[in-house]
């Protein structure tokens, strides 16, 4: 019997778009398949996905309110010709608007980071003009998520994504992700999308970046933060302490006196940028003192206490 796609994104069949969307969002970074490596996630991860699919267009919405888990078959014939783009989440296509610049080639293959602009009126309206007057036009575009680890958003390199197609099927995408992309952004694959209509050219495949969560690190712009526990022989009398950061190993300097909180920087460690300075690591201080001292721990710290005058709560 097939499930219940209200009940599958765990939402009231009265629900919003908005919520349908979070619950979405939410589920998603839970089940997908490189943060939970449970034996069923994958299958979880695209169920989430065909939900959402179909309660995030409104017309199949209605068409699923009305006919349940059979509605495909009482679906029309479409937009046709000069109908709006169309847009995927893991499951497959839904209705959306075609954001983002014109087709073409960038740095990184048929993949096009798309870091804001203005609105190609020409593109917009002549396509719109194009179509009202017949003859080939171009294909819709199609949209989708592509969920990043903060690594493989720092340093870029090939992806893979697979998205279910409009006919039930599903097909691997290699993309191409710049160095430095940032959650929200999004990467064109040019020539991607829906077949033009009497011989125009084919829509874009528009890949909207989604940072998957990561405990280790916290995002700010492009600057990164992370925490790094030390003892509290290293605080005192300083240290070099090698930690793991997005971008790989590196080794941080922790001057003698320092205290928990402190934020130590390492200049053009963060997150690249592929328009200007990259932003910056930014390491803070977490002492951490040992659960359960041995004996000579414990008499150690005895005698520190006996010969030092030092009050953290005085102001100094």
């Amino acid at each position: 019997m097939a499930k219940d796609h209200y009940s599958v994104l765990g939402v009231p069949r009265t629900a919003e778009p908005d919520e349908i969307q979070r619950a979405y969002r939410k589920l998603a970074r839970k089940y997908h398949p490189d943060v939970n490596r449970e034996p069923d996630a994958g299958d979880r991860f695209k169920e989430i996905g065909e939900a959402y699919e179909i309660l995030s267009d409104p017309e199949n919405r209605a068409r699923y309110d009305r006919f349940g888990a059979d509605f495909r078959q009482y679906a029309g014939s479409g937009a046709g010709p000069g109908g709006g783009g169309t847009r995927w989440g893991s499951g497959g296509p839904r209705p959306g608007p075609r954001p983002g610049p014109r087709p073409g080639r960038g740095p990184y293959g048929n993949a096009h980071v798309d870091m804001g602009g203005d609105v190609d009126w020409e593109d917009l309206l002549g396509g719109w003009f194009r179509q009202q007057a017949g003859g080939p036009s171009r294909g819709a575009d199609h949209e989708a998520e592509l969920w990043l680890t903060v690594e493989e958003a720092v340093r870029g390199g090939r992806r893979t994504v697979r998205l279910a197609q409009s006919d039930g099927d599903t097909r691997d995408y290699d993309v191409d992700v710049p160095p430095g992309v940032l959650d929200g952004q999004r990467i064109r694959l040019a020539g991607e999308g829906a077949a033009g209509r009497e011989g125009g050219p084919p829509g874009d495949l528009q890949l909207t970046v989604r940072l998957l969560p990561d405990s280790r690190y916290r995002l700010k712009g492009r600057d990164i933060y992370l925490d790094l526990p030390v003892s509290p022989s290293e605080a005192a009398l300083g240290a070099k302490i090698k930690t793991q950061a997005p971008t790989g190993t590196v080794t941080i300097t922790v001057p003698e006196g320092s205290s928990s909180g402190r934020r130590l920087r390492l200049r053009g460690q963060g997150m690249p940028n592929p328009r200007g300075l990259p932003g910056h690591l930014y390491a803070e201080l977490k002492i951490m003192v040992p659960p359960s001292p041995n004996k000579e721990e414990r008499k150690l710290y005895q005698k520190l206490g006996s010969i030092s005058d030092f009050n953290p709560r005085e102001k100094q």
